[in-house]
């Protein structure tokens, strides 16, 4: 079984030596090498990044309690719809006219 295995791995590497060319090869190699590279130290960092803080504080069940949140009560409506305040209208005398 393993003459099976070794003889598979060696088609593989022939095929990928032809497909890909020996000059090829090595750059992808180097190219993996640094974008693993890449993953390890941002990984590293992400880890380094979380707070030192206990998880305590973070879970639902902490000690603090906040205080219930309401929304402002609504102006009343009108039962002739929605009537239009502009403070900074000024008045024309078109607007005087049908007004008055």
């Amino acid at each position: 079984m393993l003459e099976n295995r070794a003889l598979e791995i060696i088609i593989i590497a022939l095929v990928v030596l032809v497909l890909f060319g020996a000059k090829r090869l090595p750059d992808s190699a180097r190219a993996l090498g640094k974008s693993l590279r890449i993953l390890k130290a941002e990984t590293r960092a992400l880890r380094e990044d979380d707070p030192t803080e206990p998880a305590a504080a973070d879970s639902p069940w902490s000690d603090t309690t906040t205080a219930p949140v309401h929304a402002a009560p609504l102006p009343p409506v009108s039962p002739n719809g929605p009537v239009s305040h502009h403070a900074n209208e000024e008045a024309t005398p078109e607007r005087q006219a049908h007004t008055a």
